[in-house]
């Protein structure tokens, strides 16, 4: 079976890498140098994600799509696989809604895992375990962050990804479950320290429930992502004085940027808890993942590839019906769900559960 790739980022650096174990995997980007990072262990091509139809009939000369695109691509890069009748597994946190492309993914018989990365993606894969286990689930609360080992003053915190995207949530209205309705809050309305294992951390609340909002019944449902203390309200203050209004933005980015790009390894750390009740007794269920960087690769891009791998080998195996499926779905499956913490284990990644 022949893989593509779509994007040789870091992320799908790793992705190839896991997979090409398994198939013969290509990769393509827009950029020769990136890859070139990836010819010692995968075919490339030159793929411009922009050009839809280009984009189609590339599509269609493999057997499986795994897209590791920028946000902006992902919504395009669905309606290009739905066009090419292929499967896809996609990362990508689009900013549309992807479920709006179930009924077409279905009339042309191919398979979409969306949102198959860390968070969302393993994040809901463990709150579908926990909301199948209970009988009713009263609260959920997932927990995540990826951060710098060293906390570097004065923003204590390392970019790994898109500044602009970073400041979006910031920006953005998060949407959580309160009194069983879904409502829209600031992010940085109530900053809160929580204490996780050994780690204490600041915590806002983040617009990352996606699919979840529809898919898990609760009384109370929220995403919260954590910051080292000391971040968060320096960021806040910066909001408030209106530097990350469109027309400063960029200004603001040449400023803060800089202070956010230091050497450092990263880790990822996240904690998902349910509460509600079994038999009408109340029962609590905590899963928690820690990770650090390993054999070249940093800890967000395994625990966000190794995943979407993982859920990759499963639509190729056709373990998955057609449609759009979002990830929290499989966690309701007990058998696909023991599989996906199993391979984890297996490439370093240890999940606990009390």
């Amino acid at each position: 079976m022949e893989v593509l790739v779509l994007g040789a980022g870091n992320v799908g650096r790793a992705i190839a890498y896991d997979l090409s174990k398994d198939f013969e995997v290509w990769v393509g980007d827009k950029s020769r140098e990136r890859l070139n990072a990836v010819e010692d262990f995968a075919n490339t091509i030159k793929v411009d994600a922009s050009d839809f139809n280009k984009l189609v009939d590339t599509m269609r000369k493999f057997d499986l799509i795994v897209g590791a695109l920028p946000g902006k691509f992902g919504f395009a890069t669905l309606k290009a696989a739905i066009k090419a009748q292929r499967d896809l597994v996609d990362i990508s946190f689009m900013p549309e809604n992807p479920m709006e492309l179930r009924d077409d993914a279905e009339k042309a018989q191919v398979t979409i895992i969306v949102d198959a990365g860390f968070a969302p993606g393993l994040s809901n894969i463990l709150l579908g375990r926990i909301y199948q286990e209970l009988d009713e689930l009263k609260e959920g609360i997932i927990r995540v962050g990826g951060l710098p080992k060293i906390a570097k003053p004065p923003l204590y915190y390392k970019i790994t990804w898109s500044p602009y995207d970073l400041i979006e949530e910031y920006t953005r209205k998060a949407r959580i479950i309160k009194n069983g309705e879904i409502v829209e809050v600031d992010p940085l309305e109530k900053i809160e320290k929580v204490k996780i294992k050994d780690f204490e951390f600041e915590e806002f609340v983040s617009d990352g429930l996606r699919t979840l909002l529809d898919n898990i019944r609760a009384e109370h449902l929220e995403e919260r992502t954590l910051r080292w203390p000391g971040h968060l309200e320096k960021i806040k203050v910066l909001r408030e004085l209106g530097f990350f209004k469109p027309e400063n933005i960029d200004f603001t980015l040449k400023v803060i940027a800089p202070l956010m790009q230091y050497e450092s390894d990263d880790f990822s750390i996240m904690e998902v808890y349910g509460r509600g009740t079994i038999n009408g007794k109340e029962k609590e269920i905590h899963y928690f993942l820690y990770d650090e960087a390993k054999e070249g690769f940093t800890s967000m891009a395994r625990v966000t590839s190794f995943t979407a791998a993982i859920i990759a080998r499963l639509v190729a195996e056709r373990s998955c019906v057609y449609g759009v499926i979002p990830p929290e779905i499989l966690g309701m499956r007990a058998d696909t769900f023991t599989r996906i913490i199993n391979e984890l284990k297996e490439r370093g990644i240890t999940i606990e559960r009390w």
